[in-house]
């Protein structure tokens, strides 16, 4: 795993993707999204009965705010989500890391630090899995009424990292030799520009 720090002399782009200014792209991450939060609640509903999460028996106040800490819980992971990126970067090398929102999504990226292959997908998976370990974790210990609660925070956590898979599953025929930046809102693909000159493209 490697990160450059500036690219080597006569290295070209020869790919970008844009997930916001891409609108078929962008469309069809958020209907998979949607698919799956359907397909997990759905699926758990056979095993945990989703009545659970709106049980008043302990008093309303309970019931209250179990959906304060659901809102609270998810707005505090999109924070973390992007954080954990960000971490992640500087962990592989990453000298600047910047943070931002465009009204669409939150992101975390860097102007300058040019990660490999692995290392990018380390990046780029790091908020799933590790947000997906600390869920799971947490719903075993958590009673019936507060299960759910964890259990929606996890399906945000898969359902909301579509992007993310996205870009990996499009940058897995890549070969170890491309570098990629990552301003948090665009994506760019870089090799040595002798024998590229036919793969230059853009999605």
């Amino acid at each position: 795993m490697k990160v450059l720090h500036g690219l080597p002399e006569g290295t070209v782009e020869i790919e970008s993707l844009h997930l916001q200014k891409d609108r078929k792209i962008m469309m069809m991450i958020q209907v998979l999204g949607f698919l799956i939060m359907l397909l997990m609640i759905g699926g758990m509903t056979v095993f945990r009965p989703i009545q659970a999460l709106f049980d008043t028996s302990q008093g309303v106040g309970v019931y209250i705010v179990r959906f304060l800490v659901l809102i609270l819980g998810y707005v505090a992971y999109i924070v973390l989500h992007e954080c954990t990126h960000g971490a992640a970067m500087r962990l592989l090398g990453a000298r600047h890391v910047h943070f931002g929102f465009t009204g669409m999504y939150a992101y975390a990226g860097s102007q300058e630090d040019y990660f490999d292959k692995t290392a990018y997908f380390i990046v780029a998976l790091a908020p799933l899995t590790v947000w997906f370990v600390t869920f799971q974790i947490l719903s075993l210990w958590m009673p019936p009424d507060w299960f759910w609660v964890v259990y929606l925070l996890q399906v945000g956590n898969v359902s909301g990292s579509m992007g993310d898979i996205y870009v990996v599953i499009h940058f897995l025929s890549l070969s170890e030799d491309r570098w990629i930046l990552d301003t948090g809102i665009e994506m760019k693909v870089y090799a040595k520009k002798a024998g590229n000159d036919k793969e230059t493209k853009s999605a």
